[in-house]
């Protein structure tokens, strides 16, 4: 095995790499030698690094450019582009951003930005674009994220804060101390292979392992057997999609009728069970929620869910609740339903039992850790107080000055003229394409930074070439990994491209706020100043750094362990009046006053079953197959589909759709077969992969796939599953996505299938003045 330990360094969200270099490129990528199970989704960007989606310089949409803002959105996506100096860019979009705030206000700029573009301190594309665009007055935000929203704006009002999702119980105290992990929604080691920051070691799958040899039972309740690892030897219940909450409340229904629930630990750790318990039983509406009642609604056996519960009651069990399960209609209940249920258990609190939130939704989540906080770039303050949930992005563009629900207040969409987007792709990662395509032609002028010709920068009017992490340097450091890198800059960049840091201190120059922007540094000057506070902020902690020339020779450090493992809410079940939550009663809120007098129909203020919009327990559907559009294993969202790694995963070109040979065979569909999947929101082509370990009626694609429109702009031809999802909010209490909320049928596909374009450059051709 040849030791790559001497290479440069670079760190991205999926991993830490030694790279090997020829002639200023890149031309391997090596895991690092601490990681015990190394992605190989990173080595995906060499062949994509200089090839033909590469955007080397700038480019101005043709129709805007000849003709001027506003000019034909409606040939966003279609129109060649024009290339341009960077003076001529800088020019265009100071101007044009001088335009809008001037004519409108800054509340009709909105910036959007994903924050997944670079795991760098510095050239972190979502801190870069605020800390700009603050600069020149504001601009309209967005909050929440499309992977977890419900449950994001759901826990404040149960547990008192976010800080419990990556605040997990340690995956060591779980190896010893835990029982039993019943996991709704599985335990998802792709999923692992990533996390906001970066990666130093993967953690999931050794910890699995761990977990099994320690003795360790799984449940895997899940649609999808591959949810948990094969060795795991899960017990494999597969409910119909979106029936979770039901099967928690038939849990709960069982510990109370048994008694095999702690009324002790609900009368000194949470209020209003009573409330909640009067729903249970069916005082409250005259359902009980039994095995019997919720066995009719999620196709499992009353005697599975009793079994279960009975079991639960029995071990030191620790309950694991998938990010998945709260992107579906009313998708704050999961959370809150499973919460409940572990605190009937009383184990929240306990060495390896209680509560987490998606272990293996990232790689930080159950990861051995300390709890440190490092400077961030100063992003100053923004003085314009409107903003949108992040999934709510199509209703912005097409409800200027609508009304909108939100966490107990209402608030108004603002006329946005003009989109400043960069880190992301929300041709990705929204729901209902089609709607949003149509939503996208009203801006006046959408701005993108982008490295390559993703459908976000063909759907641009200016486009401004950045860097990739290969062609900088940085430094990596995060709150949620104990390893420090020095990022070197390992790749001479290609074209024209420029660091997202130069690309605004351009602009900014031209806009007179190029001191306020930078304040007197360069890039390295920023970093080292970052680094610098960073190294005070966490001495104050008790944990020292080395000096940066130092980490620079060295290429990483590891911030020690902690000598014993994490124990979620431990401080809290030890003394919960001297460590009260951050909830109205310090404690945890079963029953929230708080959201009840929001008064929302579909957001109650208990733990409550409410029927999805889109469901196989439907009475009258028109669809009849349950579409999981779940997070690839072969790239982190969209990012590197076109690399070689995601485009081997593909069957004949497309993105593949897992089915059961049950409805496959009822289609006439074999392994292999293009098909076309569809609904009244659209369609896309996929390639058929046929298998047992998914339930009959249900079908799944991973996200991701560049959208590929065709002519009509009805059909992907490549496989991007939100085509066919659902643009509607959870409830009004989070309006997060609900794209797991989805009915569709399939046909295989006769003839010849369009050819792709999605990895195709637009055509760039010569000014005509």
């Amino acid at each position: 095995m040849n030791d790559h330990s001497g290479l440069p360094l670079t760190r991205n969200h999926w991993g830490i790499y030694r790279v090997e270099t020829a002639n200023g490129k890149a031309t391997a990528l090596h895991g690092f030698e601490e990681d015990v199970d190394p992605s190989p989704i990173g080595p995906g960007i060499l062949d994509v690094q200089d090839g033909p989606t590469r955007i080397e310089r700038p480019m101005v949409r043709q129709g805007w450019l000849e003709k001027g803002p506003g000019a034909a959105g409606e040939k966003r996506g279609l129109e060649p582009f024009v290339e341009v100096t960077w003076d001529e860019a800088e020019r265009l979009v100071a101007d044009e951003l001088e335009r809008v705030r001037g004519s409108f206000g800054n509340e009709a700029i909105f910036a959007g930005s994903y924050g997944w573009a670079s795991a760098g301190r510095f050239h972190h594309a979502q801190s870069q674009l605020r800390r700009f665009l603050n600069c020149i007055g504001g601009f309209t935000t967005s909050v929440n994220s499309y992977s977890l929203a419900a449950g994001e704006v759901i826990l404040p009002h149960v547990l008192g804060s976010l800080e419990f999702i990556y605040n997990a119980t340690s995956w060591q105290s779980i190896v010893e101390e835990c029982e039993l992990l019943v996991a709704f929604g599985g335990v998802p080691l792709k999923n692992g292979q990533i996390a906001q920051g970066g990666v130093g070691r993967h953690r999931q799958r050794e910890a699995v392992r761990q977990a099994v040899a320690a003795g360790v039972g799984f449940v895997n309740i899940s649609p999808l057997k591959n949810d948990v690892l094969e060795e795991a030897g899960a017990d494999w219940l597969a409910p119909r999609p979106g029936s979770d909450v039901a099967i928690m409340l038939a849990l709960a229904h069982t510990l109370l009728s048994e008694e095999l629930h702690d009324p002790a630990f609900l009368d000194r750790y949470t209020v209003g069970f009573e409330r909640f318990a009067s729903y249970l039983t069916g005082e409250s509406d005259g359902q009980p929620k039994s095995a019997a009642w919720a066995s009719d609604i999620c196709e499992l056996s009353a005697e599975a869910i009793v079994a279960l519960a009975r079991r639960m009651a029995a071990s030191r069990t620790m309950i694991s609740v998938s990010w998945s399960l709260t992107r579906q209609d009313h998708g704050e209940q999961p959370f809150w339903a499973a919460v409940t249920l572990a605190a009937m258990l009383g184990q929240i609190g306990l060495p390896g039992g209680g509560i987490g939130f998606g272990y293996s939704a990232t790689n930080a989540v159950g990861l051995e850790r300390k709890q440190l906080y490092f400077k961030p770039l100063p992003q100053g303050r923004n003085p314009v107080r409107t903003f949108i949930p992040v999934a709510r992005i199509t209703d912005l563009l097409m409800n200027p000055g609508g009304a909108f629900a939100y966490n107990g207040q209402t608030y108004r969409y603002p006329d946005t003229r003009l989109i400043y987007w960069v880190g992301g792709n929300p041709f990705h990662h929204h729901q209902d394409l089609r709607q949003l395509v149509r939503a996208w032609r009203r801006p006046e002028t959408v701005i993108v930074h982008e490295w390559c010709w993703n459908a976000l920068a063909k759907h641009a009017d200016i486009v401004l070439p950045c860097t990739t992490t290969l062609e900088r340097e940085d430094i990596g450091i995060t709150s949620r990994d104990p390893y420090i890198v020095s990022m070197e800059k390992v790749a001479v960049p290609v074209g024209e491209a420029r660091d997202e840091f130069d690309i605004y201190r351009g602009i900014a120059q031209k806009m007179g706020v190029e001191d306020t922007f930078t304040e007197g540094r360069d890039a390295a000057d920023w970093q080292r100043w970052l680094y610098d506070l960073s190294r005070q902020s966490v001495a104050e902690q008790g944990v020292e750094l080395p000096p940066l020339a130092e980490l620079r020779r060295k290429g990483w450090h590891k911030i020690p362990l902690p000598t014993r493992p994490h124990v979620m809410l431990e401080d809290f079940r030890a003394d919960p009046e001297a460590h009260p939550l951050k909830t109205p009663s310090g404690k945890i809120e079963i029953f929230s006053q708080t959201i009840e007098g929001f008064g929302y129909e579909d957001c109650p203020p208990h733990p409550t079953w409410l029927e999805p919009l889109e469901w196989l327990g439907a009475r009258e559907k028109t669809y009849p197959l349950h579409l999981i559009s779940n997070q690839p294993s072969t790239k982190l969202h969209s990012h590197l589909d076109h690399g070689a790694h995601s485009r081997a995963s593909k069957v004949k070109e497309r993105e593949r759709i897992l089915l059961n040979p049950e409805d496959a065979a009822a289609r006439g569909i074999a392994e292999g077969d293009i098909v076309r999947v569809f609904n009244a929101r659209g369609a896309c082509l996929c390639g058929a992969a046929l298998s047992e370990s998914i339930r009959p009626g249900v079908v799944q694609i991973s996200t991701g796939a560049w959208m590929d429109l065709d002519e009509s702009g009805g059909l992907c031809k490549h496989g991007n599953a939100n085509l066919l999802t659902m643009d509607k909010g959870t409830s009004q209490l989070a309006q997060g996505p609900i794209a797991h909320s989805c009915l569709v049928d399939l046909e295989r596909f006769e003839g010849e299938p369009p050819p792709l374009t999605a990895f195709q450059p637009p055509p760039i051709v010569t000014r005509t003045d």
